[in-house]
């Protein structure tokens, strides 16, 4: 008889595809897939999308590989998971096994935030496969989001509020049972341990707690096993039921002779759930940052419709809609001022204190708050487009990451268990063999499954990372991820563009150097008059100088512009000339031997003038230094680090501005493409090398660089280019971010140091017996609060210290 073969049924892939110019590049990606046994493919130029049908005979991975062979790019995707059912960090460790097992997935699990941040392959794996994956391995997932952060806060509190109550009904039921304990702090003999109460009502009282009250620990030992896995929840529920079993025989058997341990296995489960109760509610605390962020953002806005001026939610809202933001209110959305002056609270986004004044043309931000000015703004950025929105996405982004450091602790998770189970059965078997009292020989086993905590272990990084990357979003420093934040503190030179980092990045007229006869207002007045047409920014420099100075401008005619070396025009009559030394001496204007040396030494941009062919003086022109750049230069080499000046300047405009902020490291005529080689050099000399600039401009010199620092980038599209941005436009952001590393950094290896110790002493000496399951109990139910506790010491940290 032949058997009937059951045929595998096709698998239907839909990759998107980027890189297709033209309907060629469409034929080509097809000739590749279909050359591919076992596969049909068709590919749509306009979707930029791939449906590829396979029988078997070739792997999806295979498919994705000869696109990419063919010149073009399966883009990834990310996706964040909200996870419940968690205990400890073996189920976290256990959850990334298997979520990194699925096909093109590069997956990372945090137990303090209980997220789990996908790296995948669209048409390889959907969200809705990768959930199922996370509920067949026993636990709880949801597509995260902003949106759903109130649900989950919802529910952890409903969570929290049932715990406290069978916490409560456990130390009630458990309070008796300790009552009779005051010998067993001084060891486990005879003569320590009384019968205060009946062993049977000891039976009555310790079953509810073991069952009822430990049934999560029983479920989540369930899943964890029944998924191939073991975590903190086996430990608790096998040694509280060795001793509850054990108890339980010794009464029904009417053995008086031997000791029961109700009290223990009560105590523990309560000691256990007390710790869990406390541990979340620290927890919760590590993300208040982010959760301050969110409500920051208006419900409402009023937006002026029909000539009417109506109140109406903020998701509402449309990019080109008239804001009118009142005096006391926060901005509803991104925008710019069309019409009235305020001045602007932006401590909340930038951590700056001074308010910040704001007019016609400036820009606004969401979550600000107005002083006592209306201003009518027109919408540009709303709903996800905010820079607040960028803020929170970024500060929740690096929360979820796990920083290298991690990865020892995550190897060790993931292990832990088994390796204390099988302490654990050494201990019974030698206790027993050594003492000939099986008694004395469980309840030791009983305290090294009780003391073991694996979850110590697993918070001790996100933990630090979650409060250290809230306090830098409250300073106004935005942490791509937990790596960045862990290689700023190894940083050793950082390369700084000058250009609107050092400086302020608008020219201005620093000096008015006027010729005999002339005053510097006269000689401003006719610079400016001829100047004001011209869109150049050294000539809006100049007219930015003379309205500052309250100079009434002539109006200018026949202007002749000649090439980038000057300007002619008649002013009142008069023929006024302005342009470079040079341009003056070929228009025939004879200029003093040496007039303009000093101010060419200085690094001025000079701007030469003359009227009716008369020498009239000389302007210097110069990028203004940021007052605060020689104090963050300061800080930072105080600090141990090497700060280098890139410029494109000449020699002496950059020895200038070097010397105004204390730099002694400088690279002049640098082109921009050059940087990011200049970075290369100097991370050649086998340093941490760090980059500050714009984020756009420098952009190549960022990516080269270690770690990459973006300064007042915040309202561009660049918010998240860098790996950390700096919302202010200050230099003394970078030292404040190093700052900020070194402090979570140390919170971190104190965390581990404190979790690694406590395992290292606490399970020998519970094997050992010096330590009862009781005390055991209570030291794993503060080993993560400790942990948590001390990382919750980070809220202290503060910016410019």
């Amino acid at each position: 008889m032949n058997e009937r073969i059951t045929p595998i049924p096709p698998i239907v892939l839909e990759l998107p595809v980027a890189g297709m110019t033209c309907a060629a590049c469409a034929t080509r990606i097809e000739k590749v897939l279909n050359r591919l046994p076992g596969v049909q493919a068709g590919v749509n130029l306009a979707a930029e999308r791939a449906q590829v049908t396979l029988s078997g005979e070739t792997a999806p991975e295979a498919v994705v590989e000869a696109i990419r062979k063919a010149g073009f790019d399966v883009p990834r995707a990310d996706l964040e998971l909200s996870i419940s059912g968690m205990t400890c960090a073996a189920c976290a460790a256990r959850l990334e096994k298997v979520l990194n097992r699925l096909p093109g997935v590069e997956a990372a699990v945090n137990f303090a935030n209980e997220r789990a941040v996908l790296h995948y392959q669209p048409g390889l794996l959907s969200p809705q496969a990768a959930i199922a994956a996370v509920e067949k391995a026993g636990f709880g997932a949801i597509e995260a989001g902003l949106d759903i952060r109130e649900q989950e806060r919802a529910r952890h509190a409903e969570a929290w509020r049932r715990d406290l109550r069978q916490f409560w009904i456990a130390a009630l039921l458990t309070l008796p049972l300790a009552a009779q304990m005051p010998a067993m702090l001084g060891g486990w003999t005879g003569d320590a341990h009384h019968d205060l109460i009946p062993r049977w009502l000891q039976l009555l009282l310790a079953t509810p707690v073991q069952f009822w009250i430990g049934a999560r620990f029983y479920r989540g030992a369930w899943s964890a096993l029944r998924g191939g896995g073991a975590n903190m929840d086996v430990l608790v529920a096998l040694g509280t039921s060795m001793a509850w079993l054990f108890s339980t025989l010794v009464t029904l058997l009417g053995m008086h002779e031997q000791h029961v341990y109700f009290e223990a296995s009560a105590v523990i489960i309560t000691l256990v759930l007390l710790g869990k109760l406390m541990e979340a509610r620290a927890k919760a605390r590590t993300g208040a940052a982010l959760d301050a962020l969110m409500r920051l953002q208006p419900k409402m806005a009023r937006i002026e419709r029909d000539g009417e001026v109506v109140e109406v939610p903020v998701a509402t809202v449309r990019p080109g809609d008239l804001v009118i933001v009142r005096p006391g209110d926060a901005v509803p959305v991104d925008g710019v001022v069309e019409s009235g002056r305020s001045a602007l609270n932006e401590a909340m986004l930038t951590g700056e204190s001074l308010p910040v004044d704001k007019a016609a043309g400036d820009k606004v931000f969401a979550a600000t708050l107005n002083g006592e000015g209306l201003l009518r703004c027109r919408a540009t950025g709303v709903g996800a487009s905010t820079l607040l929105a960028g803020i929170i996405r970024m500060v929740a982004q690096a929360q979820g990451s796990k920083a290298p450091v991690q990865r020892l602790a995550d190897r060790i998770a993931a292990v832990f268990v088994p390796v204390v189970v099988a302490v654990a059965l050494f201990t019974l078997a030698g206790w027993w063999l050594w003492s000939g009292d099986f008694a004395q020989a469980l309840i030791n086993a009983v305290a090294v499954l009780v003391i073991a905590c694996p979850c110590a272990l697993g918070l001790a990084t996100p933990t630090a990372i979650m409060v250290g990357t809230g306090q830098g979003a409250r300073a106004g420093m935005l942490v791509k991820n937990a790596e960045a934040l862990e290689l700023a503190e190894k940083v050793k030179v950082l390369a700084v563009d000058k250009t609107g980092t050092l400086t302020r990045g608008e020219p201005a007229v620093s000096d008015l150097l006027p010729a005999t006869g002339w005053t510097p207002a006269a000689l401003l007045e006719a610079a400016a008059a001829l100047e004001q047409g011209s869109a150049h920014p050294i000539a809006q420099a100049v007219v930015a100088r003379a309205r500052t100075e309250g100079l009434a401008l002539q109006p200018v005619e026949a202007v002749q512009n000649f090439g980038g070396k000057g300007l002619a025009g008649q002013v009142g009559g008069r023929t006024v000339l302005a342009g470079t030394p040079a341009f003056l001496l070929e228009r025939g204007v004879v200029l003093p031997p040496g007039f303009c040396d000093e101010l060419a030494a200085a690094g001025r941009t000079l701007v030469a003038v003359a009227v009716d062919q008369g020498f009239a003086g000389v302007l210097g022109v110069a990028d203004q230094v940021r007052e605060d750049s020689a104090r963050a230069v300061a800080r930072l080499q105080a600090r141990g680090i090497r700060v280098v000046m890139l410029t494109g300047d000449h020699e002496a405009t950059a020895a200038a501005i070097a010397a105004q902020v204390g730099i002694t490291d400088y690279r002049a005529g640098v082109l921009p493409g050059d940087k990011a080689a200049a970075v290369k050099a100097l991370g050649a000399e086998g340093v941490r090398v760090g980059m500050a600039g714009d984020g756009i401009n420098d952009a190549p010199a960022l990516a080269a660089a270690d770690v990459s620092f973006a300064i007042g980038v915040g309202a561009d599209v660049a918010v998240e280019a860098a790996d950390i941005t700096l919302v202010r436009n200050s230099l003394d952001g970078v030292a404040d971010a190093i700052d900020l590393s070194r402090a979570t950094l140390a919170k971190i290896r104190q965390n581990l140091f404190f979790a690694f110790i406590y395992n290292v002493l606490g399970i020998p000496l519970a094997a050992l017996g010096f330590l009862n399951p009781v005390v055991a109990g209570a030291a794993m139910a503060m080993s993560s609060v400790s942990v948590v506790s001390n990382s919750l010491l980070l809220r202290r940290w503060r910016a410019g210290r």
